[in-house]
């Protein structure tokens, strides 16, 4: 790749950090309903399902957008697409805190998941033009890594501001730290610069996403976009608590205390991988081979979960950091998909992988409420309706990971510098 839009120190750590503060505020709001998750089942009478399907609410307005986001990014550049759709993203917040029943709270959320729905994607689609391959890779595991931080946001620091603010001027604060994020990105982020390449060889840039949805490698890493990094994340933004709650015996409080120290955990492994992942590239191990070798692990501290959790009550927080921190391997997928393609279809190519990734994580997180719901009905209490429906979920992971399996071995890819 031509090296002319590669940014200065200076310019990079600027962009890193306007995109960081935004996708920090993205993944708090993202991740708040499980903290609230009691509050708002008290207020508003949720079952499981309706609970399920409000959290889903954001990511499947989160996934909605991809398509015609990847475009957006390819054509106009990160910094006119994500300020429009923070521009949305502040309505949607005071929206929430003014509903006043389930159907105003599900179409807030809808909007939330719209308006922040490019907060990763428009820094990738950057990255891949303004930083070298090792960069890029860091710069991925560093942004995961400060949407741990805004997760970790989301638990404790809530938990303890919900007796003095309320609920809903929390999310006045958000709406106001939103509009804030936009002057950053307004000041921080470069104009983009449509490649010379791109205007001599219309061909470069196809008016469709048909060359990625028909690459082989991109294919291979589908069901474990879908199921792992989905149910990952269906996992950190709400089931946990509920499952430390319902199975475990977690107080509120001691579920949110738990949450935060699975999001630390998850932080400080997403730093660890920023940190590894120039030395890993440089000898070899790349992005595919590293989840073949890891993610295996995840399907085992599930399994124990499953099998043991009503014993295991003591040690469910810590049973859950380990899950979530065995599936961020996971994670090193998004890069490599970015850097499989050229730079001119990036942002089509990774705005495709995350409308599988945040499709999954809505139909995963609605799926496991109706699943407890639909199981308590047949007379199971609550624990057993928990463990029979995260065993289905560990089914379908482990016949992602057989199929990725299988099918990378026939498709060798090579990474675009």
């Amino acid at each position: 790749m031509n090296s002319a839009h590669r940014l200065n120190r200076r310019a990079a750590i600027l962009a890193f950090l306007a995109f960081a503060v935004t996708y920090f505020l993205s993944a708090l709001i993202r991740a708040i309903t499980a903290t609230l998750s009691p509050n708002l089942t008290q207020e508003f009478g949720l079952s499981s399902g309706d609970l399920g399907l409000l959290a889903g609410a954001y990511f499947f307005g989160f996934a909605i957008t991809q398509l015609p986001l990847g475009s957006w990014l390819d054509r106009l550049g990160p910094k006119k697409v994500i300020l429009r759709f923070l521009a949305v993203a502040v309505l949607a917040c005071l929206a929430f805190s003014w509903a006043e029943g389930f159907g105003a709270l599900l179409a807030a959320r809808f909007l939330c998941g719209v308006g922040l729905s490019a907060c990763l994607m428009a820094p990738l689609t950057g990255y891949r033009r303004w930083f070298d391959p090792a960069s890029q890779l860091r710069a991925n595991s560093w942004m995961l890594m400060t949407g741990s931080l805004g997760m970790m946001a989301s638990t404790l620091p809530v938990q303890w501001l919900l007796p003095v603010l309320g609920w809903r001027p929390l999310f006045w604060g958000l709406a106001a730290a939103l509009l804030i994020a936009m002057l950053l990105m307004a000041a921080w982020v470069p104009v983009w610069q449509t490649p010379a390449a791109s205007q001599s060889q219309p061909d470069s840039l196809p008016p469709s996403y048909a060359m990625v949805w028909r690459d082989p490698y991109f294919r291979s890493l589908l069901p474990l976009a879908f199921f792992s990094y989905g149910g990952l994340l269906a996992v950190q933004n709400l089931w946990a608590v509920p499952w430390m709650t319902e199975v475990a015996g977690y107080s509120a409080l001691q579920a949110a205390a738990a949450l935060f120290w699975i999001n630390v955990a998850m932080l400080c492994t997403f730093w660890a991988w920023g940190i590894a992942n120039p030395w890993l590239a440089r000898h070899g191990l790349r992005a595919e081979r590293l989840v073949e070798l890891g993610l295996p692990a995840s399907f085992l501290v599930l399994a124990v979960l499953i099998g043991f959790g009503n014993t295991l009550s003591d040690w469910t927080g810590a049973c859950w950091a380990l899950y979530c921190v065995c599936c961020t391997v996971v994670s090193l997928t998004q890069p490599a998909v970015g850097m499989a393609f050229a730079p001119a279809l990036a942002g089509r190519a990774l705005s495709a992988f995350n409308l599988v990734i945040f499709s999954g994580v809505f139909l995963v997180q609605w799926g496991i409420g109706l699943g407890v719901d639909r199981l308590s009905a047949l007379g199971l209490s609550k624990p057993e309706a928990f463990r029979a429906t995260m065993a289905l979920f560990l089914l379908c992971c482990v016949g992602a990971y057989i199929y990725f399996v299988l099918a990378k071995r026939d498709n060798p890819v090579q990474v675009n510098s």
